[in-house]
């Protein structure tokens, strides 16, 4: 039978690195920035936070000397650094230099990704391990904590209470950014920084200014969705070339949910969940079936893709000048 208690929360966890990602993609391209190098930047952030803690764990004499206030902050810190900088590489070769848009995220995610292999083989040759990973078990138990309280509510505790702080925290992240782009002035501002920067310009907004600062904490935030999944979802495990396609999946959610980050919260669910649907549906022996189930939500994200191109309403439309540098000397 489907077991779906235990299902919810295994789509849940698989859900939050694909909320983190488009989460931070909305704030971007709401700006009118198309960051195609989320994909990277979500591998930059997952090897920052984990060179972080490698490097605090083999400074303690023994693992059970472990702070935890340290266990969480170093990894945070290094992946906040990280995916900083790869936000404002992207803005400086976008909005300063105004490169392609499309060819800079491609670029960067190539970048990313090999940054992210580089530097965790290495880590991997300096733990003397004999498998092609690295566990961070110690850091672990930290970022997966869940409340105590879960296992004493039954299956309540289970679906809702039984997840680490960075799960709750990409639910508010996307919560408040559906909150600042829909009702403050700074949400106004960057809606018609996307919209016409021209105009926005003309009322005396600082484009580039809206730009660079969207564009830095949506890389910011897609980089937890990274750490996130080393940490609490890998159970501490770095291994190369394990994020799979989540990036892009992550992109894909951005049209999905019309460009409102509070729709992301329940279509991210939906979206680990049919990444994880395989493994509940009965398929006996027939390993053709369960590969056949593993297409599902590619197809899904071309269903949806193509419904909602065909869609004609303004309002489910991305920003007018999405994937335009603007030249102000043209205003």
């Amino acid at each position: 039978m489907f077991d779906i208690v235990s299902f919810i929360p295994r789509a849940v966890m698989q859900g939050i690195p694909l909320l983190f990602g488009s989460t931070g993609e909305t704030i971007t391209e709401k700006s009118g920035n198309l960051n195609l190098g989320i994909p990277g930047i979500m591998y930059v952030g997952g090897i920052c936070g984990v060179i972080g803690a490698f490097l605090y764990e083999q400074s303690l004499a023994s693992p059970s000397d472990i702070n935890g206030f340290l266990a969480v902050f170093i990894p945070l810190m290094s992946c906040i650094l990280g995916s900083l900088l790869m936000g404002l590489l992207y803005c400086f070769l976008t909005v300063t230099l105004r490169a392609n848009q499309n060819v800079t995220g491609l670029a960067m995610t190539t970048f990313g990704v090999g940054f992210g292999n580089f530097f965790g083989g290495s880590l991997i040759k300096l733990s003397g391990a004999n498998v092609p990973s690295i566990a961070l078990s110690a850091t672990n138990r930290y970022f997966s904590a869940k409340l105590p309280i879960a296992d004493s509510l039954g299956w309540f505790g289970e679906i809702f209470l039984s997840y680490g702080f960075l799960a709750y925290a990409a639910v508010i992240l996307a919560l408040t950014a559906s909150y600042v782009l829909k009702k403050t002035r700074v949400g106004l501002h960057l809606r018609a920084v996307g919209e016409n920067p021209k105009t926005a310009d003309a009322a005396g907004i600082n484009v580039n200014r809206y730009k660079y600062v969207a564009t830095c904490v949506g890389a910011v935030i897609a980089g937890l969705g990274g750490l996130y999944y080393v940490m609490d979802y890998a159970c501490g495990v770095w291994s190369n070339d394990a994020f799979g396609d989540r990036g892009w999946l992550a992109i894909a959610l951005v049209i999905f949910t019309l460009w409102k980050p509070n729709i992301g919260v329940l279509a991210s669910f939906l979206f680990g969940g049919l990444y994880i649907l395989y493994i509940f549906l009965p398929t006996g022996e027939n390993v053709a079936v369960k590969e056949l189930y593993k297409m599902i939500p590619y197809i899904v994200t071309i269903i949806v893709l193509i419904v909602t191109s065909m869609r004609n309403r303004r309002e489910d439309q991305p920003p007018a000048s999405l994937g335009l540098a603007y030249f102000r000397e043209e205003r």
